[in-house]
């Protein structure tokens, strides 16, 4: 089948960790045989600011040689959607797009398309800026990809009822992996964007406070860290490491002992259930992980074996303690969730249930 997705990006990663799960999901289809395009303006937000880095005009360049499978599939957005759609099977369209186009391709399935259209939605902008939501016109899509149950029920609610499909974001397996030859590991490492200071506190009180009171070697990676922020890290002995692009984070996390996850408040509170990419990959790689509190109420994976779970900043600090001290802790944790992300968390999982979803809706595969 040929798909056709319209994404944000794929070529930057650039505070945009759903690229991370749509190529493992563009690539595991086109190692099953189908046919694939992607679409991307060619000058949007993540990529600006890639640019804009002192690294990241030679990011792309690396891109193509760690996605060579993916890259000649990735075309620019233009005004013809007849061309764009051509042959077309199956389309998909990611919520991180423009409103204008979002309407403009419904319009297209309504008038001339024989693809099913698939609304994909990936963040929290369904419960935290709903009027923005509100403001897409999808009259003429088939259905809707929620990447977690809270999500989905926020669909249903609004009339989408049975035309709703739960599709969890995983680890793309042919990149996060344990790296083939260990290096002395060291130290906490902690992955991720600042933000817009909506998860400030949690990062003081399960990141920065208990590294500092163990004496804690810590590098973090991660963009847009305001001053305030910098200065707190630099306080700490910390080492703020800046933008990482997302195929180099396997070999960092094999340097290191752990890592963290620190939800942001609308998955800890608003969407609960949903984890972020980070938590699958840091899984695939074989890190152990500690998390700040989160509840996994889709038992995607299991609490306490799989990772740990700190509810407050002293549990954080007991984690990384014993885990910095036990290597046979560090072993078990890491082969259990590496364990489950082989059986159920995958990118070749995703394709299965992306594949069911088209049956489901009456294109057979």
């Amino acid at each position: 089948m040929r798909f056709v997705y319209f994404t944000h990006s794929l070529r930057s990663c650039w505070n945009h960790g759903n690229a991370h799960f749509l190529r493992g999901v563009l690539r595991e289809l086109l190692a099953s045989g189908h046919d694939i395009r992607s679409y991307e303006p060619e000058a949007g937000w993540s990529v600006t600011n890639l640019l804009a880095e002192p690294t990241g005009p030679a990011a792309f360049g690396a891109f193509a040689r760690d996605f060579a499978d993916l890259s000649p599939n990735i075309q620019m957005l233009r005004p013809d959607l007849d061309a764009m759609l051509d042959g077309a099977d199956v389309v998909l369209v990611h919520e991180w797009n423009d409103p204008l186009l979002v309407a403009a391709i419904g319009k297209h399935r309504r008038r001339a398309g024989r693809y099913l259209l698939l609304f994909h939605d990936t963040h929290h902008r369904a419960v935290t800026d709903p009027a923005a939501m509100d403001a897409l016109d999808l009259d003429g899509y088939d259905a809707v990809l929620a990447f977690g149950e809270s999500l989905a029920c926020v669909y249903r609610a609004a009339g989408w009822g049975s035309r709703v499909f739960v599709w969890h974001e995983a680890a793309d397996t042919r990149l996060f992996r344990p790296v083939a030859s260990e290096t002395e590991r060291n130290g906490a490492v902690w992955i991720g964007n600042w933000g817009d200071n909506e998860r400030s506190a949690e990062l003081h009180a399960y990141l920065l406070d208990p590294v500092r009171s163990l004496n804690l070697p810590l590098d973090i990676y991660g963009v847009r860290y305001p001053r305030p922020a910098l200065d707190d890290i630099a306080a700490i002995d910390a080492r703020y490491r800046g933008w990482l692009p997302n195929a180099r984070v396997p070999e960092v996390f094999s340097r290191h002992l752990m890592t963290v996850h620190v939800p942001r408040h609308a998955y800890a509170s608003q969407l609960p259930g949903i984890p972020t990419i980070r938590v699958f990959e840091a899984m695939a790689c074989g890190i152990p992980l500690i998390c700040a509190p989160w509840t996994d109420t889709e038992y995607l994976f299991h609490s306490g074996t799989d990772y740990l779970v700190a509810r407050t900043s002293a549990e954080m600090q007991a984690h990384m303690a014993h885990l910095r001290a036990d290597a046979s802790a560090r072993g078990t944790l890491t082969a259990n969730g590496l364990e489950t992300i082989r059986a159920r968390h995958t990118c070749a999982h995703r394709v299965k249930e992306l594949l069911g979803i088209v049956r489901d809706l009456g294109m057979a595969a």
